[in-house]
C-alpha cells in the first residue's frame, strides 16, 4: 500500500511497530541487545545444549562440524546418536550435561571414528535449569599422542629415514 506520503507501508502496520528500536546507548547496552544463540552461533569453539532426557536442542556450527554433521541433523535428536558407546548412554548425556565425574566424553563421528571431548561444567548452573550448556574441546590428537609416546618411547626416532650413503647416521 503506497500511503499520501509516498511511502510503501504494508495495511494493517503500525508505524511504530515498523520502526527499528533505538540504538542503544553503551557497548553493554549493545550486546545485551543481542540474541543469544546469534552469538552462540558465532563463536570458534564447539558449544551444545542438552536437555535433561539427553535430547539436543541446540549446537552450533562448530561443534556440527567436529563431528562431520550439519547442525540440523544433530538438533532434536537423542545424544544417545552422538555417543561412542550406546550402551552407556546415562553416563555420556551426563557428561554431554557437564555433570560427569569424567573429564572425556567419547562421540562419535558421522565418518564412525571416536572423537575424544573434554566438555566443560555447563554455563547454566541451576538445578531447575531445563538444558545444559557447555563448550567442548577436543583432544582426541593430545590423547593419541601421549598414549602413543607413553606405549612406544623412541617412537618417533623409529620414523625418520634411515641415514644415506655418505650421510652421518
Amino acid at each position: 500500500m503506497i500511503s499520501t506520503t509516498g511511502s510503501s507501508r504494508y495495511a494493517g502496520v503500525d508505524a511504530a511497530a515498523e520502526r527499528r528500536a533505538a540504538p542503544p546507548q553503551t557497548p553493554l547496552g549493545y550486546l545485551e541487545g543481542l540474541p543469544t544463540t546469534l552469538i552462540l552461533d558465532r563463536f570458534p569453539v564447539p558449544i551444545l545444549a542438552v536437555q535433561k532426557d539427553g535430547l539436543v536442542v541446540y549446537v552450533n556450527a562448530a561443534f556440527a562440524d567436529m563431528l562431520g554433521y550439519r547442525c540440523v541433523e544433530l538438533i532434536d535428536r537423542p545424544a544417545g546418536r552422538i555417543l561412542a558407546d550406546p550402551a552407556h548412554a546415562d553416563a555420556g548425556i551426563a557428561g554431554l550435561r557437564g555433570r560427569s565425574s569424567s573429564a572425556v566424553v567419547d562421540l562419535r563421528h558421522h565418518d564412525g571414528w571416536t572423537v575424544h571431548a573434554l566438555v566443560s561444567s555447563s554455563a547454566l548452573v541451576r538445578a531447575d535449569d531445563p538444558v545444559a550448556l557447555v563448550a567442548v574441546h577436543d583432544v582426541t590428537e593430545q590423547l593419541w599422542a601421549r598414549t602413543t609416546f607413553e606405549l612406544h618411547p623412541g617412537w618417533s626416532e623409529g620414523c625418520r629415514r634411515p641415514a644415506g650413503p655418505g650421510e652421518d647416521g
